[in-house]
């Protein structure tokens, strides 16, 4: 009856009379249930906007509210931090705790060496990562089950569980007794990039194991018949991964990158087992309260109020994150376009 109904109301649209009058019309040949679920339908969609629109706005909040108070609490005087009157907008905006922050942390070099460290070692581990993973999507081998349980620990167990010998491995570093028995002593890779170059280089990096994931799950989904394809035109597994998959798993590729770079930029927990004195972002950023007892107090042990150094902190946190923001401004479609097409919505 309702079918009959909506078409009897398009003939009567289509005749000069309005959807209003037609829907009048139409509502006076329904069911009294069909009526109650039209007006229940209406009242949600009338309803569901204010809802949405309270959802949206309290997880926006809570999301930007930090960066809204680190951008406003940067740029302005620090007497205003001890001014009731002040909220949001300064009284007296100022760029001198920006440049204080900058002189505090080296900026210029510390970046340098943080991207040299961090770009390196991202794009070796999403090398070694997407082969890692296209290696658990497409061959089957004994194993491969256990391999990739060990896969799923790497994301489910805390890096802090294996620091103990990871650091006995890179302070005493040895291949099966070769280097002790040529050179008579073991090779000390503390305080060195190879500590990070070499997990990354074994695919077990800063968040390998989610990496490899997302890879398997990407490449599951493609075609099979594309490796078919190239291996009838003769092409080995490493050509086809090469020449046919990795082109195809352009924008995984592109996802894991960023998402590797945030974690190498944001770490200072391997750095800071690793390396006695290592120039980072996360570094500088974890010794910035010290820094600025030197600084502003000439003493850094010395007890100061945070309140009294919240504006230079506020102003190092923005520094620190600048750099990450200017690069997902320009790689926000890309960077969306591999979440969408990539195994984390599978």
């Amino acid at each position: 009856m309702e079918q009959t109904a909506a078409v009897k109301t398009e003939k009567e649209i289509g005749n000069g009379m309005s959807r209003k009058e037609a829907q009048k019309i139409r509502e006076q040949h329904m069911a009294k249930e069909e009526l109650v679920y039209l007006r229940r339908k209406r009242m949600a969609e009338k309803v569901w906007p204010f809802f949405r629109f309270l959802i949206l706005f309290g997880l926006c909040f809570v999301i930007l509210y930090p960066l809204i108070f680190m951008i406003s609490s940067a740029f302005r005087d620090p007497a205003d931090m001890s001014d009731p009157t002040v909220m949001w907008i300064p009284r007296h905006l100022s760029i001198q705790p920006i440049k204080d922050v900058l002189k505090v942390m080296d900026y210029g070099p510390t970046v340098l060496n943080t991207l040299l460290l961090n770009i390196g070692c991202s794009l070796v581990q999403v090398v070694t990562c997407a082969l890692t993973g296209y290696g658990f999507a497409r061959f089957k081998f004994k194993g491969k089950n256990l391999l990739f349980g060990i896969v799923i620990m790497m994301i489910l167990v805390p890096s802090q569980i294996i620091l103990i010998p990871q650091y006995m491995q890179f302070r005493y570093f040895d291949i099966f007794g070769l280097i002790k028995l040529i050179t008579g002593d073991t090779l000390t890779l503390t305080d060195t990039p190879w500590t990070m170059y070499l997990p990354a280089l074994t695919a077990n990096g800063i968040r390998a194991g989610l990496m490899i994931l997302i890879f398997r799950q990407f490449f599951r989904g493609l075609p099979k018949e594309l490796e078919d394809a190239a291996y009838l035109d003769g092409c080995g597994p490493l050509r086809t991964f090469l020449q046919i998959m990795a082109p195809n798993a352009r924008s995984s590729f592109l996802t894991v990158f960023l998402f590797s770079v945030v974690w190498y930029w944001n770490d200072y927990y391997v750095s800071s087992s690793f390396f006695t004195n290592n120039e980072t972002i996360a570094m500088m950023v974890k010794n910035l309260n010290t820094q600025l007892n030197l600084f502003l107090f000439n003493d850094a042990t010395v007890q100061v109020s945070v309140r009294e150094k919240i504006v230079w902190l506020e102003a190092g946190c923005l520094l620190s994150i600048t750099p990450i923001l200017v690069m997902y401004v320009f790689l926000q479609k890309y960077f969306t376009e591999g979440i969408e097409r990539s195994g984390l919505v599978a």
